[in-house]
């Protein structure tokens, strides 16, 4: 076996000039072709791209971590209906509200919220309060026990 007659290298191989001219066969369009996306300059698509249909990315279902399922939900309700559906003197309970069908889940329990004017003493237990329900309950006589 003769030097020169061993398979060529990747090394040796000239890479492709394109664009020197119609004698080099690769001038003109430079192996483009003639007209569309991929001829024109910074044209192409992306290597993820399925030709505009919903992307696969999307269509697989999200997984992994995430908080929210631990977050804490409260069932809200407002000083104002309070005022409506409780007498004077009343004592207002997330079971009393479950009871009545006031609040229909309780979830992480019951929030008081400062929406609406209450005049009656209520004794208010629950979970949370805003701060402003807290100051309307006390401005009426009432107490806002945090349970």
């Amino acid at each position: 076996m003769k030097l020169e007659q061993l398979p060529a290298s990747k090394e040796a191989k000239a890479r492709k000039r394109v664009g020197r001219g119609p004698g080099s066969g690769m001038g003109k369009t430079s192996t483009r072709g003639e007209k569309g996306q991929l001829a024109r300059s910074g044209g192409g698509v992306p290597a993820w791209f399925q030709g505009g249909q919903s992307p696969l990315y999307r269509r697989l279902p999200k997984r992994g971590f995430n908080n929210k399922r631990f977050e804490t939900k409260y069932a809200t309700i407002n000083v104002g209906e309070l005022n409506k559906l409780f007498n004077d003197g009343d004592v207002v309970t997330p079971e009393v509200l479950k009871e009545r069908g006031i609040v229909k889940k309780q979830l992480s329990g019951i929030k008081v919220l400062s929406t609406g004017v209450i005049d009656k003493k209520l004794t208010i237990k629950a979970q949370r309060f805003s701060s402003a329900a807290v100051s309307k309950i006390e401005n009426a006589g009432g107490k806002a026990e945090v349970i």
